[in-house]
C-alpha cells in the first residue's frame, strides 16, 4: 500500500455534502475494518447517509474478497490511486499504528475527512504533524479533520454521566479509579510485531488501556500531573506488560490508573467518587446503560437519586454511534469530537505516563514538546526500555 503524502496541489476541493451521501473508503481489510468500521458504514448506508465506494489493502486477495463479500464496488492495493480515482469524502483507517500518520495525511491532502482507529499515531510528534494538515491549518475552517476512534465516549451511558458531572449534580468529583486489567498469553506475543515499540507503538497503556483512559478524561476534563510506574513482569517484550499511575486533574480530583495484560479475571472499570454519589462503569469491551451504577450518599433524597438514574433509551457504546456523530459534524463543517486537542489528550497522558515511569519523575501537562525525547518516541530512549540495536555478526 502506498503511503507517502500526496502532492497537496493534486486534488480539487470535494463538492458540498448537501443533499447527497457521504462517499466513504475503508483502508485495511483486516478484522477491525471488516468487523467494526464497515458494519457501521453499512448501517448508515441503510439510513441514506453513506455509501462505501472502495476498500484498500496491501494484500490483493484480502481486499478483493472483502469487497466481494461486502458489496464494495472498487478494490485497491494503492491508497493514493484510490484517492485520485474515487475522491472519497471520508477515509476510515484500520491499519497498524505505524501507518496511521502517512495514510491520514494522504487522505487529508486529498480533501477527505479521516476516521482513524486507535491508537491514533505512535507519538505526539506524529499527532501534531497530522493536525498541521487539517483544514484550519491550511486556511479551510470547515475541514477536513482527522478524528480518532474512541467509541467508549459515545452512547447513552457516557453521555448521561458526562452531563451529570459537568453540571456537578452529584457535587465535585474527588477520587477516581481507571482499570484496564486484561489477559494476553505467550501465544499473543509470539506475533512478531507485538510488544515492540516500532510496530505496536507501546504496551498495554497505549494499545489496551487507552480506551478507558480516554473515557476518564472525557468525563473528568483536563489532567494536570502524573506519577507512574511500569514493568515487564511476565512477557519477553520491549514494551511494558503492566503500568500503574497516579493522576491529578485540573479540577482537583485524583485518580489511580492500572493497565495490565496479566489479569485472568478481565475487566474494564471506571469509578468516580463525587461529593454526593459514586458513579461506576464495569464492562469489558463495550458498555450499555446496565453497565453503569450510581450510588447516592446517605443524605441524598430519593427523588434526587432517582433523577440521576434517568439514562434514557439504551444506546450502547459503539463505532456506529461515534460514526453517526462524525457524519453530522461533516455535514455541518465542524470539528468533530475526538479530534484536534480533544483527540490528543489521551495520547499526551500516555506519553507522560511512560516518561514518568522511565525517569521516576512527576510529569505535568504540556511539558512534553519538541526537543523532549518522549515527543518523538514513547520509550524516550530510556536505558532498559529503548529498543536495543541488533549488531550483525560477520562470519
Amino acid at each position: 500500500m502506498s503511503t507517502p503524502a500526496t502532492n497537496p496541489g493534486a486534488f480539487q476541493p470535494l463538492p458540498p455534502l448537501t443533499g447527497r451521501r457521504v462517499r466513504a473508503a475503508v483502508v485495511g481489510a483486516g478484522a477491525i475494518g471488516r468487523g467494526s468500521h464497515f458494519p457501521a458504514l453499512a448501517r448508515l448506508a441503510e439510513e441514506g447517509e453513506t455509501e462505501v465506494v472502495a476498500a484498500v489493502d496491501i494484500d490483493a486477495n484480502s481486499v478483493e474478497s472483502f469487497c466481494a463479500e461486502a458489496g464494495i464496488p472498487h478494490a485497491y492495493t494503492d491508497l493514493e490511486q484510490m484517492l485520485r480515482e474515487q475522491r472519497p469524502d471520508l477515509v476510515t483507517i484500520c491499519t497498524p499504528p505505524t501507518l496511521h500518520r502517512a495514510q491520514t495525511i494522504a487522505a487529508l491532502r486529498a480533501g477527505a475527512w479521516v476516521w482513524c482507529e486507535k491508537p491514533p499515531v505512535p507519538t505526539l510528534a506524529d499527532f501534531d504533524a497530522v493536525e498541521d494538515e487539517e483544514g484550519p491549518a491550511k486556511g479551510t475552517a470547515g475541514g477536513p479533520y482527522a478524528s480518532i476512534v474512541f467509541q467508549h465516549r459515545f452512547g447513552s451511558g457516557s453521555r448521561h454521566v458526562r452531563k451529570l458531572l459537568a453540571e456537578q449534580a452529584m457535587g465535585r468529583p474527588l477520587v477516581a479509579h481507571c482499570q484496564t486489567t486484561w489477559y494476553r498469553d505467550t501465544a499473543y506475543y509470539a506475533v512478531p510485531w507485538r510488544g515492540r515499540w516500532e510496530t505496536e507503538g507501546g504496551g498495554p497503556a497505549m494499545g489496551h488501556g487507552i480506551h478507558q483512559m480516554d473515557l476518564l478524561l472525557d468525563l473528568l476534563g483536563p489532567w494536570s500531573e502524573v506519577k507512574a510506574m511500569a514493568g515487564r513482569l511476565v512477557h519477553d517484550v520491549e514494551t511494558e506488560d503492566v503500568s500503574t499511575a497516579l493522576v491529578r486533574f485540573e479540577n482537583g480530583a485524583m485518580a489511580t490508573v492500572v493497565n495490565s495484560v496479566l489479569s485472568p479475571d478481565e475487566v474494564s472499570r471506571i469509578r468516580i467518587d463525587c461529593e454526593r454519589a459514586t458513579v461506576e462503569l464495569t464492562h469489558l469491551y463495550g458498555h450499555s446503560n446496565d453497565n453503569w451504577r450510581i450510588t447516592p450518599a446517605p443524605d441524598v433524597s430519593g427523588d434526587e437519586a432517582a433523577a440521576w438514574q434517568g439514562f434514557g433509551p439504551d444506546v450502547p457504546s459503539s463505532h456506529l454511534e461515534q460514526l453517526r456523530e462524525l457524519v453530522v459534524s461533516m455535514r455541518a463543517g465542524e470539528r468533530p469530537r475526538s479530534s484536534g486537542t480533544d483527540g490528543r489528550t489521551s495520547l499526551e497522558l500516555i506519553t507522560a505516563l511512560y516518561k514518568s515511569a522511565f525517569t521516576d519523575t512527576t510529569v505535568r501537562a504540556g511539558e512534553i514538546g519538541p526537543g523532549d525525547p518522549y515527543y518523538t518516541a514513547l520509550h524516550g530512549g530510556a536505558p532498559g526500555w529503548a529498543p536495543v540495536a541488533r549488531e550483525e555478526v560477520s562470519a
